[in-house]
């Protein structure tokens, strides 16, 4: 026999913190606001998730740099795997979970390279050491061992002993323009809450549905 005594003495199932929003992009900053507050590490950690050439899917951790209306902005090697994929298919998804507040946010939608002078303002923020990484790294190429590694750092750290380190040319970064982004909670029981911001162009107006969980 099931009990859903329990259930019944839960608070409502609709759940107006987040429900009623009708646009997406302040309620993802509320959300980020809580977890820069809750998350012991990177808040603004997403899984991107993308497609080779043989449409197998493909998913990493990668760090959200900046995010507005037009998107939401992370920075890598366009030799990189996926730098590679988003060139052959510049289309991604993205996840947010946030285990701290029981929070996740999924993000479908078009990509663009973000400009070169976005890239050269953003690279100009990182700190020294991961400016000379980013020179010494081939990204996603095999590496014979950790100390070849470290010699090629060391190669480019003594060419850049003075001055600032400019921003490698295989080394920039890409905006994901949102076309559906999803909001989910947990509640009690697995009746979480769910809900879905869709679009048909970027700029246009979001709809707005309420999903099953």
């Amino acid at each position: 026999m099931t009990d859903t005594t329990s259930i019944k003495h839960q608070t409502p199932l609709t759940s107006g913190d987040f429900t009623a929003a009708d646009e997406p992009f302040a309620l993802f900053e509320a959300w980020l606001n809580e977890a820069i507050k809750s998350e012991p590490n990177d808040p603004n950690a997403m899984a991107l998730a993308t497609v080779d050439p043989d449409g197998l899917p493909d998913v990493r951790m990668v760090l959200m740099k900046g995010f507005d209306t037009e998107g939401f902005v992370f920075y890598s090697h366009i030799a990189s795997q996926k730098g590679r994929e988003l060139a052959a298919n510049p289309k991604a998804a993205l996840l947010f979970h946030w285990k701290s507040l029981r929070r996740q946010v999924r993000i479908r939608g078009n990509v663009t390279p973000v400009t070169d002078a976005e890239a050269d303002a953003y690279f100009a923020t990182r700190p020294k050491q991961a400016q000379i990484g980013a020179w010494a790294s081939k990204q996603s190429q095999e590496l014979e061992s950790r100390f070849a590694f470290e010699q090629a750092i060391a190669k480019v750290a003594a060419r850049h002993v003075i001055g600032e380190v400019p921003r490698p040319p295989g080394w920039s970064g890409w905006r994901i323009t949102p076309s559906r982004i999803e909001f989910w909670h947990d509640r009690p029981f697995r009746l979480h809450d769910r809900i879905e911001f869709r679009r048909d162009a970027a700029g246009g107006p979001w709809s707005k549905t309420r999903m099953y969980p």
